[in-house]
């Protein structure tokens, strides 16, 4: 495996796995009962996409993406932080919105930083920007 393959599938990793933290985070201040299966159903399909780079990491016996508490704490403190005094279903739509942005934002990087990744890392990595995207869509319903 070549070591754009690495970068990009360990950015799919890492973008899954904050999407999913965030989720989590998020989820109890969700009282739309529409928005809150709209955001299981997403973090469902982050761990599928997940599972996805990891199994084809496994495969070629390569590193998977090594997360830092600093992370956690980070993504937590910020959703903790911005849903402090506004619950709302549309300012929760919003701050979900944003972090699909900054997850494209990261993908396009490494993608565009990767361009020798071969065909299987790319379309790993193309379906979670599709997925962004999507979910961009639908959450502007909610705001």
């Amino acid at each position: 495996m070549k070591k754009d393959d690495v970068k990009v599938l360990q950015e799919v990793q890492r973008n899954t796995k904050m999407a999913m933290k965030a989720i989590d985070a998020i989820s109890s201040k969700i009282y739309d009962d529409d928005l809150s299966l709209q955001v299981a159903r997403e973090s469902m399909k982050y761990s599928d996409i997940y599972n996805k780079a990891t199994g084809r990491l496994l495969n070629e016996k390569a590193a998977s993406y090594k997360e830092t508490g600093f992370e956690d704490i980070m993504i937590k403190g910020g959703v903790h932080a911005n849903t402090m005094l506004n619950t709302s279903t549309s300012h929760i739509a919003e701050v979900m919105i944003q972090g699909a942005n900054r997850g494209l934002t990261s993908m396009w990087k490494a993608i565009n930083h990767h361009e020798n990744a071969g065909n299987v890392s790319m379309e790993i990595a193309k379906e979670l920007m599709d997925f962004e995207e999507k979910n961009i869509e639908r959450l502007k319903q909610y705001l």
